[in-house]
């Protein structure tokens, strides 16, 4: 029963009646009556566009007032493969049907199949399993400082990580304390040391920022939630050419950018450059299920031994089956060539719209920003009543990021609604 005490006025009036309907199976909330539930009891940490989903299949997804939306946003490059896609789905109701989660004192059938897989996917030899993005990075960092000590021979308590400006690699108060978004930070300190921050494209700032306490640089090969910010061509072999010359750790956060997302296996890709560390996650999970991973060599992550790192559903048999699912989708429908193709078609029906407000079109594969010269949210507010879902990054971006496996009668639609808010 709903917690009823004494109502006094009309909010609390209207939250018992809410609750009410709730909690008696009464006919469907409305899309108003969900957006103030949220309201109510959600903790305001998102400013989500008025729109309350209630189905999705591919590129496409349905509000409870039965609109139809083409998803421009993927989930932040979670959509890969496109919503609900049925080898995916298949593969998790299959797993959940007989295998819950089991201590990681024990393994289960479909964890060691997925770690060779993915390590053979990424061309390194071992894999580190977690379930969230900032889980990943955070174990990244663990396992920098970890070689720096027990390789390198930074003295205990040292190790210097070299991050970039503009970064976004999740949420922690470890990872937000190396941000440089004020927003991200306010009210979340004190931080953890140990973080150097220079310009990001930068080649002169990041080498004079190494010293023999340096054991890995963090970076985005391309930055997502910055803007879609595109590194200078051969700043990604530079940076692997510092590392190389200076012993430091280059550790590619591809959560966003890779697993086919910018036209190649992963943003790295673009100039033939291997980190020593990949982040995984998002896509992994194919769009149903938290999975990351770090994956790198015996010499990282080989250094780790029993009870110095874990997670309870790291590793656990519905994440790995849906991970491997993930894999064998990207090999077999080619997400990657998809999407570099889709997205050199849709860059340039782009590059044609005649727009006052266009400051700027950037992107790589189905990774596309438009900087706009005044606030990006109204363009989105406006798009969503023409049935295109996207959303504005850093107040003046709109940040466009559809499923890989859309087609170009899609992009055209899409094109279509785009050319008329951004022409109006």
């Amino acid at each position: 029963m709903p917690r009823t005490g004494n109502v006094t006025n009309d909010n609390d009036y209207e939250k018992f009646r809410l609750m009410s309907r709730l909690l008696n199976h009464e006919n469907e909330l409305t899309t108003e009556e969900h957006l103030a539930l949220n309201d109510e009891f959600g903790a305001h940490n998102y400013l989500p566009l008025p729109v309350v989903y209630e189905r999705t299949k591919g590129v496409w997804a349905w509000d409870i007032d039965g609109n139809k939306y083409l998803d421009f946003l993927s989930a932040y490059s979670s959509q890969n493969a496109g919503y609900c896609h049925p080898k995916i789905v298949k593969a998790l109701c299959d797993t959940a049907k007989h295998l819950g989660v089991p201590s990681r004192a024990f393994l289960s059938e479909t964890q060691g199949p997925f770690t060779a897989e993915l390590a053979e996917f990424c061309q390194k030899d071992m894999v580190l399993l977690m379930n969230t993005g900032a889980e990943a990075v955070e174990t990244a960092i663990k396992t920098a400082r970890l070689w720096g000590y027990k390789t390198k021979g930074v003295p205990e308590g040292k190790a210097e990580i070299i991050v970039m400006d503009g970064n976004f690699h999740g949420r922690t108060t470890t990872i937000v304390g190396f941000s440089s978004e004020k927003l991200y930070k306010d009210g979340f300190g004190p931080f953890t040391p140990g973080f150097v921050s220079v310009p990001y494209g930068d080649d002169r700032a990041l080498y004079n920022a190494i010293t023999p306490n340096t054991v890995a640089i963090l970076f985005e090969p391309i930055q997502g939630e910055a803007g879609i910010k595109v590194p200078p061509d051969g700043y990604l072999q530079n940076i692997r050419d510092m590392c190389d010359g200076d012993n430091v750790l280059m550790i590619a956060d591809e959560i966003q950018v890779g697993l086919g997302r910018t036209g190649y296996r992963f943003a790295c890709d673009h100039e033939e450059v291997v980190p020593d560390l990949y982040i995984l996650g998002k896509a992994l999970g194919g769009g149903l299920y938290p999975v990351s991973a770090v994956v790198g060599d015996k010499d990282t992550l080989g250094l780790f031994i029993p009870g110095q790192h874990g997670s309870t559903f790291g590793a656990n048999p519905i994440a790995c089956a849906v991970g491997r699912a993930y894999l064998r989708v990207y090999h077999e429908e080619d997400l990657a060539y998809r999407s570099k193709n889709a997205g050199e078609y849709f860059m340039k029906k782009l590059r044609e719209i005649n727009s006052p407000y266009i400051k700027e079109i950037r992107g790589r594969g189905l990774l596309i920003g438009v900087e706009l010269d005044r606030a990006a949210r109204p363009f989105c507010e406006a798009l969503k009543e023409l049935g295109l879902l996207c959303k504005e990054t850093h107040g003046n971006i709109i940040r466009l990021a559809p499923p890989l496996i859309i087609t170009q009668k899609q992009i055209d639609w899409a094109i279509k609604r785009i050319k008329k808010v951004l022409e109006a």
